[in-house]
Formats: structure tokens, C-alpha cells, sequence
């Protein structure tokens, strides 16, 4: 979609009720689903391989379909966000455990929160910025850089900033030291060279070691987030413990213990409720690249 053509249809639907938006989107997520068999394909690929091919397919074709939907519900809450107020946020989304936040902010340490591709993570990323504490959170760049404007400022609508993860530590530890927030998403695929090798629902897979080790270097918190739905129209913040960082002599085995309490963390909440994770992404081809053949 071109982006004048994309900032029209903005328009046009930012006019129209919400539930006509939502259904708009609706429409789109079923057009995509009949007609991507490569992402239908890849969902599959991805359940069997966590589950060990014990998912029926009736789970899996519910799966693949809320996939599809949830993926486009997420651009919808972008487009939402650019134009949303303060009211409008607040009487959507409800913070769960926030005085875990508070207290490491009494404590005068800085939080590295961590979370994923899970349920709306656009509008959960925003509303930690808002709920919680001004945010800013590492993305990776985008190939087209009008749309990538675009999505940036959606998500700078309630006072978080952005960080492009090119070269980003040096960033992350000056906003540690000044005791601000950063936010990283753990369920991202990245090569050989970066992370370190954890278990993942019972499977070996490389996840980035930066939260861990900033966390271990100047006594930060890591604490995850997640968001969820009910109803599709109303959602739940929730903030999660801390995990916690040893600092041994070992550091390697340091960072590598409090990398796999975060893969833990994130495998339960998937495992609770499957139907919100980001299956259309191709999250083990740098491990296991022989899956998706």
C-alpha cells in the first residue's frame, strides 16, 4: 500500500465508528488467511514444532485464523493510537500489579521491561509508556521510511521514544544510568552471532542476552509485560515479577540463567493461552531453518 493511499484510508476510517473500523479489519484478516497459504503454512510449521505435532488440526485452523486477525487488529490499534486520547486509553486498557513498578522505582533502579509479539503489543507498549513510565523501546529498522515514520509516532502518541537496535547498548546503558525505562521484545529471531542458547518449550533456541546483561552491569530490573484480551474491545496490562539476576563470578553463566528465566516466563504465558502469539512469524529459521521447508 502506498503511503498516501494508507493515510486516506486513516482517514476515511477514523471518521467511521469503531466497530466498523474493527470489522473493516475483520474483513482483511479473512481476505489474508484464504489467500496466504505460505503464513497458514507457516503457523502450522511453528505449533508443530512447539507442540511435537500433537495439536489437532481443528486448534491449529482456530490458531492460524485468530493469527491473521490479531496480526491486523494490531495495525488497526497503531491507526487507533495516532488519533486516540487519554480518556479513550484509560477506559480500554487496565493495569494488573503495578505496584510491582513502584516499588523498584522506590528502590531508585531503572526497569528494563520485556515482552512480545503477544495479543496487542502495539497498545500494550503504549499503555506501559502511559500506565506505567515513559518508555523507549528498541525496533529494528524499517525498509520503507515514510510507514516507518508513521508507526513511530503511533507508538510516541502517549510520550515513549524509539530506538532503532542498530548499535542500541550504548543508548540503553546511558538511559539505565539516568534510572529512565527501556523496553525490548525477547521473541524477536536473530542470528548465530547474537544471544546465547536457551530452552524454549523444550526446544534449543538463541534469544538475546541484552536485558540480562544490562540488568547484571547496573543493577536494573528486568520485568515482563503482557497484554491480553477478553472481548477484543476492552484489555489487561499485566506486569509480571521481576527476574532476578545473579551476580557470581560467572557472569557468562549469569546472563545465560536469567536469559532462560525470561524464555520460561514467556513460554508460560503461550503455553496459557496459545491463540496470542505471533505465529506468522518465522521465529526459529535461524536455529532450526529446516522446519519451514
Amino acid at each position: 500500500m502506498g503511503y498516501k493511499a494508507l493515510l486516506l484510508l486513516e482517514k476515511i476510517l477514523m471518521i467511521l465508528p469503531q466497530n466498523i473500523r474493527k470489522n473493516f479489519f475483520t474483513f482483511l484478516a479473512f481476505i489474508a488467511y484464504i489467500s496466504s497459504k505460505k503464513y497458514r503454512n507457516v503457523v502450522k510449521q511453528n505449533l508443530n514444532y512447539l507442540f511435537n505435532n500433537s495439536m489437532n488440526e481443528e486448534n491449529i485452523k482456530k490458531i492460524t485464523k485468530y493469527s491473521f486477525k490479531n496480526l491486523l487488529y494490531n495495525f488497526l490499534h497503531l491507526m487507533e493510537l495516532r488519533h486516540m486520547t487519554k480518556e479513550e486509553l484509560e477506559k480500554k486498557v487496565t493495569v494488573i500489579n503495578k505496584e510491582i513498578v513502584d516499588k523498584i522505582h522506590k528502590e531508585d533502579r531503572a526497569i528494563i521491561y520485556i515482552a512480545s509479539h503477544y495479543c496487542s503489543w502495539e497498545l500494550g507498549a503504549v499503555s506501559v509508556g502511559y500506565f506505567l513510565e515513559p518508555v523507549a523501546g528498541v525496533y529494528k529498522k524499517m525498509k520503507n521510511s515514510e510507514y516507518e515514520g508513521w508507526v513511530l509516532e503511533a507508538r510516541s502518541h502517549f510520550g515513549n521514544t524509539n530506538l532503532e537496535k542498530t548499535n542500541v547498548i550504548k543508548p540503553l546503558i546511558r538511559l539505565i544510568k539516568q534510572k529512565k525505562a527501556s523496553g525490548i521484545l525477547i521473541d524477536t529471531n536473530i542470528n548465530s552471532r547474537e544471544g546465547v542458547v536457551i530452552n524454549f518449550m523444550g526446544k534449543p533456541l538463541r534469544q538475546t542476552s541484552s536485558p540480562a546483561y544490562l540488568a547484571r552491569k547496573f543493577n536494573a530490573a528486568i520485568v515482563p509485560v503482557s497484554i491480553r484480551t477478553k472481548d477484543e474491545i476492552h484489555y489487561e496490562l499485566t506486569v509480571h515479577k521481576e527476574i532476578p539476576v545473579e551476580k557470581t563470578e560467572n557472569e557468562k553463566q549469569d546472563i545465560l540463567n536469567a536469559t532462560q528465566l525470561q524464555a520460561d516466563w514467556l513460554s508460560s504465558i503461550i503455553k496459557e493461552e496459545p491463540k496470542f502469539w505471533f505465529w506468522l512469524h518465522r521465529r526459529f529459521k535461524g536455529d532450526k531453518p529446516e522446519i519451514y521447508k
